[in-house]
């Protein structure tokens, strides 16, 4: 089943301390050749992969799509329908930075069909947004917020980042209170992750990074839970919490352990059971496309034994957890057949529970979701 779209735009005016996404500083690149040869990774795509089902979910992610002119943005947006077939309730999600666009690019992308914005908030507190080197301010994110409203793009979703270097549970708290009071539908939330190839990384090799302890941490993950359940928002993945139903329809496809199709530098696809990642560095992408039938840098055919273990690290994710009933018709086998001894292992230690068809993550088992996880591999130690 292959119904949602990734495309990579990797071009931003500010590197965040934190980001290891495949980005480039936006000054001086070659934009409008990357774009036309995006669209030839459409096309060859589709001629490749044909369709077999109509695309229910788009998501156009960086880097910072916002970054490029009205112009730019709307010939990339304007170019999906042209090689994918689309169903007529399709989400159609865009990455925003406060500040990054205007009303007219707003108006454009809700004409070209985007119903949906992430907008990276990560934080509104004035000093964490220098400390992450991030290119917006005070009060840029609640105009963007307001801007996208009045341009009609209803669906709006925030990103927020707790376990930031130096960043009090007041700083957290305070936060969350103005993410509350916008008119958005989603939060997605994340911990800090020290990545190699960051700012944030060579600092911490260094010594130089302050980071809450691990307890503090916790902390915020148990307040956040708590706090944006009492206003109204539903978690339905350990990060993401949704109001009146609205779930990101495309996250929830990975989650899933569905197949996508990816377009860009560095982008991940999961196509005829093959998982890809495309060569990230602008020059050699843009080679490959020109010169092979897909800019692929790595090619892995997924065997029966990964797609179940990923069926399950994901799966388990999100609060609803994983259907035993789904397992079995996806791969003709029980969950305690493939993984024997292990749920009830993780329901003895109160990190798993059962409730009809479904095995999903306790209270205790969102806090130590990687402990969970890694009992699904097939490489772990026997427990």
């Amino acid at each position: 089943m292959r119904k949602s779209l990734y495309i990579h735009v990797p071009f931003c005016e500010q590197i965040c301390h934190y980001c290891d996404f495949n980005k480039f500083f936006l000054q001086n690149q070659p934009v409008d050749e990357y774009l036309d040869l995006c669209m030839e990774e459409m096309e060859k795509t589709v001629k490749t992969h044909p369709q077999t089902e109509l695309i229910e979910t788009i998501y156009i992610g960086g880097g910072t799509p916002t970054a490029l002119s009205t112009e730019q943005l709307k010939r990339l947006l304007e170019a999906v329908p042209k090689y994918f077939q689309l169903t007529d309730q399709v989400e159609w999600t865009v990455e925003v930075n406060p500040g990054s666009a205007d009303r007219e690019k707003f108006e454009m992308m809700k004409n070209a069909g985007v119903n949906r914005l992430s907008i990276g908030a990560q934080t509104f507190d004035p000093e964490l947004l220098k400390t992450i080197n991030r290119d917006h301010g005070t009060g840029e994110a609640e105009h963007t917020v307001k801007l996208a409203q009045e341009s009609g793009i209803p669906n709006l979703s925030i990103d927020m980042m707790f376990g930031l270097p130096g960043q009090t549970m007041k700083q957290w708290k305070d936060s969350l209170q103005k993410a509350a009071e916008l008119d958005i539908s989603h939060i997605s939330a994340y911990s800090l992750k020290i990545e190699p190839k960051t700012v944030f990384y060579q600092m911490w090799n260094k010594g130089r990074l302050q980071l809450p302890e691990q307890e503090l941490e916790a902390e915020m993950y148990t307040y956040m839970l708590t706090f944006l359940k009492k206003h109204g928002f539903t978690a339905y993945e350990i990060s993401n919490f949704s109001k009146h139903g609205l779930e990101s329809m495309h996250n929830l496809a990975y989650w899933n352990n569905d197949e996508y199709y990816g377009i860009g530098a560095g982008a991940h696809s999961y196509v005829d059971g093959m998982r890809n990642r495309n060569h990230g560095p602008l020059p050699k992408y843009m080679k490959a496309v020109k010169n092979e039938e897909l800019p692929y840098l790595e090619k892995h055919k997924v065997t029966k034994e990964e797609k179940m273990e990923e069926e399950m690290f994901m799966g388990l994710r999100k609060r609803l957890g994983v259907s035993k009933e789904q397992f079995y018709r996806r791969y003709n086998r029980g969950i305690e057949e493939v993984f024997p001894g292990v749920v009830e292992h993780l329901k003895n230690k109160l990190l798993l529970q059962e409730m009809d068809d479904r095995i999903m993550l306790t209270e205790e088992g969102l806090l130590l979701g990687n402990e969970v996880f890694e009992k699904f591999l097939f490489t772990a130690e026997e427990i």
